[in-house]
């Protein structure tokens, strides 16, 4: 363990700040001191701070001053503004996903269903350029947390495709569940988009990631996506919807499916699948079908611990696992959530960067591709699957 104290401050306090929080206590190998909070929502930063026994800052630029690194834990729409204003004080950020996007026209009666989705993709590439030219100019580093990619089994499967040199030949992969905790979920102009973005970054982002260790192995450069396409569907506001109290129905204008189908530039293909649509907790899942093997990455659920309850009401002061529906019968208890979704491991890996000079699985250009595919996946939808070009930035 190095004796470097890194200063950490957390911007945001809500449901992305308190498992930062967590995370952070859990990294071993630095030594990691939380100098505090910021959050435009006052209350809700005090009973945060009050609870975790950190301070309050009372402006952003007090708690940047204070830290080495900041934690971006706010919504996607706040994430260029934030994360460039700590680039220019020469700090490094964490910044969670969605990376950025496209909000709208800023106004609160922008409506997400009606846009041009080329328009999307070019401002949500612009806000992409600006945040990697502010990275470009800055000694520090964009940090980008995915989870999925510091999840032990996906990192496990790193190491059997860089060990056989295994070429990918296709990917399934699914984030599927009843509804986002946020409340500014469903909203395009808060969230830039549906399902699709707000699920489907995860598996995209762990299926890119493999091509680009792949690549990195087998040729000494990344593979990257090519072309995509795709659909998207808003069941849940279909008129003939019967919402019996399962599934979350308050989307506004974003859709609650999506499926896009990836090309990489080797002619290797993913399918990724995102929904609002599914009972029974969070389905968290990349399938790797490779020319030497085949790989099932279960993150959740998996069945590390399993309990079968008879009734309801033993297990009500025990979490079992996130967004199950019920306890009652068979349930897949997940023993440490966080573990298995990688939470302390990429806490532990982005201050090992920092300490040690180790490299980020988790960067900023996995950061862009991800967006530019998904809003190349929006393009597609609105033409009803047609192909589209996927426009990466290099910088």
């Amino acid at each position: 363990m190095s004796n470097k104290i890194i200063k950490a401050g957390i911007i945001g306090s809500g449901f992305a700040a308190k498992f930062h929080f967590e995370a952070i206590k859990r990294v071993y190998s630095s030594c990691v001191k939380i100098t505090g909070a910021w959050s435009p929502n006052q209350q809700r930063l005090q009973a945060f701070a009050t609870q975790k026994n950190i301070m309050a800052f009372e402006s952003l630029e007090a708690l940047i001053d204070a830290s080495d690194i900041l934690h971006v834990c706010t919504p996607p729409s706040t994430h260029e503004n934030l994360v460039v204003n700590v680039l220019r004080q020469e700090k490094h950020v964490i910044v969670e996903k969605p990376f950025t996007g496209y909000f709208g026209d800023g106004t609160d009666t922008f409506n997400g269903d009606i846009f041009p989705r080329k328009e999307g993709l070019k401002q949500a590439m612009a806000s992409v350029t600006r945040m990697l030219e502010a990275e470009k100019k800055s000694k520090g580093s964009i940090m980008y947390a995915e989870n999925w990619i510091y999840a032990p089994a996906i990192q496990k499967e790193r190491e059997i495709i860089e060990k056989t040199g295994a070429q990918i030949l296709w990917m399934q992969a699914q984030q599927s569940h009843s509804g986002s905790h946020s409340l500014d979920y469903g909203k395009w102009r808060l969230s830039g988009g549906g399902s699709l973005m707000g699920k489907g970054c995860h598996p995209l982002s762990a299926a890119i990631y493999f091509k680009q260790v792949e690549g990195r192995t087998r040729n000494g450069k990344s593979i990257m996506p090519k072309s995509v396409s795709a659909r998207t569907h808003t069941i849940t506001r279909m008129p003939g919807f019967k919402n019996e109290g399962y599934l979350r129905d308050s989307y506004t204008d974003v859709e609650d499916y999506a499926m896009i189908h990836v090309v990489f530039e080797d002619g290797t293909i993913a399918d990724i699948v995102a929904s609002e649509l599914l009972h029974g907790g969070v389905k968290n899942h990349i399938e790797v079908h490779a020319n030497n093997h085949r790989t099932i990455c279960n993150i959740a659920p998996n069945n590390a611990m399993q309990t079968y309850n008879p009734s309801e009401e033993i297990l009500k002061d025990v979490y079992v696992v996130e967004k199950t529906g019920s306890k009652q019968g068979w349930s897949f208890v997940s023993p440490d959530e966080a573990w298995f979704n990688g939470y302390q491991h990429e806490m532990e890996a982005f201050y090992g960067t920092i300490t040690f000079g180790n490299p980020i699985e988790s960067n900023s250009q996995l950061a862009a591709c991800t967006i530019a595919t998904i809003y190349a996946a929006y393009v597609s939808a609105e033409q009803q699957g047609v192909e589209v070009p996927v426009s990466l930035i290099h910088t």
